[in-house]
């Protein structure tokens, strides 16, 4: 990839994030806590910039998604898996928007 280009990657089961590679995304599996945990430092340290984790995965990882939060990069951003979502994405952006604007907008 170029430099000048953001690097984004998808991380989760491998069925619900294959399809991101079509999207010039690199689509990473990983299943266990541990794969997602050497996965994500991986890619931090290859220099991804939006790491797509699918809600289920994350779920698995709180401490390691909590580490990401306060800093800039990368931005880490649940998103549904191939069986629809639980809501805790959603739950997540509305918490940061809050917390940036000062009220719920939503």
């Amino acid at each position: 990839m170029d430099s000048d280009r953001t690097k984004i990657a998808a991380v989760g089961d491998l069925a619900s994030v294959l399809l991101f590679n079509a999207l010039g995304i690199s689509a990473v599996g990983a299943e266990t806590p541990q794969d997602v945990e050497r996965e994500i430092t991986r890619l931090v340290s290859e220099g991804y910039s939006v790491i797509f984790i699918t809600e289920k995965t994350a779920a698995g990882v709180p401490e390691l998604i909590n580490k990401y939060k306060s800093q800039t990069f990368p931005a880490i951003i649940p998103i549904p898996d191939k069986d629809g979502s639980d809501g805790s994405g959603l739950r997540a952006i509305r918490a940061n928007v809050e917390k940036a604007v000062g009220k719920n907008i939503f």
